[in-house]
């Protein structure tokens, strides 16, 4: 024990304890200590598989829903797909440039949140915590949703289980993230670096043959159902072209995790950024062109990586199989993203006060437990609802991380534009980051500003070309998941300020303590509470509540015996109500009270060891407890008095 250096009567102690072995632990793992926090963090490698795999799984389902609502227009208007995605990656480029910006100027995490939070304002910063929350709920009920197709694909038998085995895989894929970021780093990549070893063995493969001339078409493409063909528009294009953003999503997610990576962390999260973004857009072109060069049609039945994969390899042999395995482990593991993401983001959110404290605390694997189930059971919840259906689920995602995409660079812009108006030198320091004067600051203006004009761009298009199709649940959601955030942030303030010691009157100590015992009966847990209450008072009153008269003079009989000369007020029941005139005498002895009185209420409670046993009796001190929790002027104790 060490007294404190400025304080005689304060005294520091580290307890040398280890936690018992709970059942958890045979599924996540031994609990770590807060002091090894950082042997947990990950380098770049692993990083890019924590938190790119969804971005880069994306390339399974952006192109292939691109293509489907052109396919409305009829399979010429396919040809339409390599432009709308060569598009889409100058989009990704812009917003790769300005998420690494925002990685060295908030090296701390948080992304679009912090930045909205520093530069925006309050109400900014809540809209962009909200979107990204329904983003990664949907990133595990999508990217799920779609590695189950890629399995449907090639085992048409397990189809009609879809919707079990997504539920089952959101499981999973909880239980490995609550093991904790560094393990759950080492079980991703793996798979995370074979998906991209056979993506690109067969991508390259297939422009080499293409190049040579070899390459041929989907032979047995799958039957898709057409009704009267729409023309080419501009609002079919705008439609597709949104469909086709959904490749963007999970872009933001290296800038929300930076203080999981290894020291420097701003280096290494950046440097993981660009590569994300070399290899996902790379691999949407490669994808889209070959798609159109072999005919491959989009379908339910059978996806269009399906396509490309069996087509390059002119059959569905090993190396097909390898391909559609690895995608659809990656799709599965693409929710992995969101698991190292949300909590970490409802942690900062909570830690504003606007979603429950109890998001701030890590559990035993130094993650944020209560995060990862709470979003192991929303994006379940959604799985169900929507059949498992990534055609179903695709109308409600990207609106959410393209409007965080958009307040996260307008945010940048304002940011730049404050640097730019400090002297050299001078700083400001602000929650998330200090703010200095940044040469080159009109530049990365503009960037950021035109960034995120076209991500708000997007963002309209996609509500308002998937406004029927279900866009309008996620409208409707965000709006309310913001109120529900300033619901509990006023709560928290209220409490603060009724808790503050700022506006405290000094009193003195409790002039009389008034002590209350209930009792249902003489033995030796009523005396043994008995003997606890004269240590607080030698004011004492017995209370018992009479039903039965012949019971009632049995405890009058033995209360005089073993009462110890206390009082025993007996309150008849007529309506044999044990609660009812108990609070009743409560209520009336309250009003007498003086301004520095209080009331005790001392509860006999005998608890048995066994665990089965504690349903046969009437917690009577349980019951009690409740009901008088919310009195004013009240103090509850239990005595607890064990019994075999």
């Amino acid at each position: 024990m060490q007294i404190h250096p400025d304080h005689h009567n304060i005294f520091e102690e580290t307890i040398d304890h280890k936690p018992n072995r709970k059942w958890e632990a045979l599924f996540i793992g031994k609990p770590i200590a807060t002091a090894d926090a950082g042997h947990q963090a990950i380098g770049k490698l692993v990083g890019l598989a924590v938190f790119s795999s969804d971005a880069l799984s994306s390339v399974a389902y952006g192109p292939q829903e691109l293509m489907t609502i052109l396919l409305v227009a009829g399979v010429a208007a396919l040809h339409l797909s390599l432009p709308l995605v060569i598009g889409i990656v100058i989009l990704l480029a812009i917003i790769t440039f300005s998420y690494e910006q925002t990685i060295h100027a908030y090296p701390g995490g948080g992304g679009a949140y912090i930045v909205a939070r520093d530069n925006l304002g309050e109400l900014p910063a809540q809209t962009a915590g909200a979107a990204l929350m329904m983003d990664y709920i949907l990133t595990v009920a999508v990217s799920i949703s779609s590695g189950v197709a890629q399995l449907t694909s090639a085992y048409a038998a397990l189809y009609p289980y879809r919707v079990e085995i997504a539920v089952a895989l959101i499981v999973m894929v909880m239980v490995i993230n609550l093991r904790g970021v560094k393990e759950s780093g080492t079980t991703f990549a793996i798979p995370t670096y074979f998906f991209l070893v056979m993506m690109f063995i067969t991508l390259i493969l297939g422009l080499i043959k293409y190049a040579t001339g070899s390459l041929g078409m989907v032979v047995n493409p799958p039957t898709v159902e057409m009704d009267l063909l729409q023309p080419i528009t501009v609002f079919l294009i705008l439609k597709a072209f949104a469909n086709g953003t959904t490749s963007l999503t999970g872009v933001e997610a290296i800038s929300n995790g930076i203080t999981a990576f290894k020291e420097p962390r701003s280096k290494n999260a950046g440097t993981t950024l660009v590569w994300m973004a070399g290899i996902l857009g790379s691999m949407l072109i490669a994808t889209t062109f070959l798609a159109i060069k072999i005919g491959a049609l989009p379908a339910e039945s059978e996806t269009v990586i399906s396509q490309i994969a069996r087509t390059v390899y002119a059959n569905r042999g090993f190396l097909y199989l390898a391909t559609i395995s690895s995608t659809t482990v990656i799709l599965i593991m693409a929710a992995n993203t969101a698991y190292a993401d949300f909590p970490r983001l409802g942690a900062l959110i909570a830690g504003d006060g606007f979603l429950p404290k109890q998001l701030t605390a890590k559990g035993s694997r130094l993650v944020f437990s209560r995060g990862i189930s709470s979003l192991a059971f929303l994006s379940a919840l959604l799985v169900i609802l929507f059949k498992a259906s990534v055609s179903g689920l695709i109308p409600l995602y990207a609106i959410g991380v393209f409007l965080s995409f958009t307040l996260s660079q307008t945010g940048m812009a304002r940011r730049w534009w404050k640097s730019g108006h400090l002297k050299p030198g001078e700083e400001i320091v602000e929650p998330g980051s200090t703010l200095k004067h940044t040469p080159g600051w009109k530049f990365k203006m503009i960037v950021n500003g035109f960034g995120g004009f076209l991500t708000a761009l997007v963002m309209t298009i996609f509500a308002v070309t998937k406004f029927k199709d279900g866009a309008w649940i996620v409208v409707l959601i965000i709006p309310l998941l913001v109120f529900g955030f300033y619901t509990i942030h006023h709560h928290y303030k209220d409490l603060a300020t009724q808790l503050s010691l700022d506006t405290h009157v000094y009193q003195k100590r409790v002039a009389r303590n008034r002590v209350l015992m209930p009792i249902g009966g003489v033995h030796n847990g009523t005396l043994m509470a008995l003997k606890y209450a004269r240590t607080l008072s030698m004011d004492i009153t017995a209370l018992h509540i009479s039903i039965d008269p012949k019971e009632t003079e049995k405890i009058e009989e033995k209360w005089i015996k073993w009462g110890d000369g206390v009082r025993l007020v007996v309150l008849h029941s007529p309506y044999r109500e044990f609660l009812e005139p108990l609070l009743e005498y409560i209520d009336q002895l309250s009003e007498e009270l003086s301004p520095n009185e209080v009331i005790t209420i001392v509860v006999p409670q005998f608890v048995p060891r066994r665990l089965w046993t504690r349903f046969l009796h009437m917690r009577t001190a349980e019951i009690i407890r409740k009901s008088l929790l919310n009195l004013d002027n009240i103090v509850i104790l239990e005595v607890p008095y064990q019994v075999k």
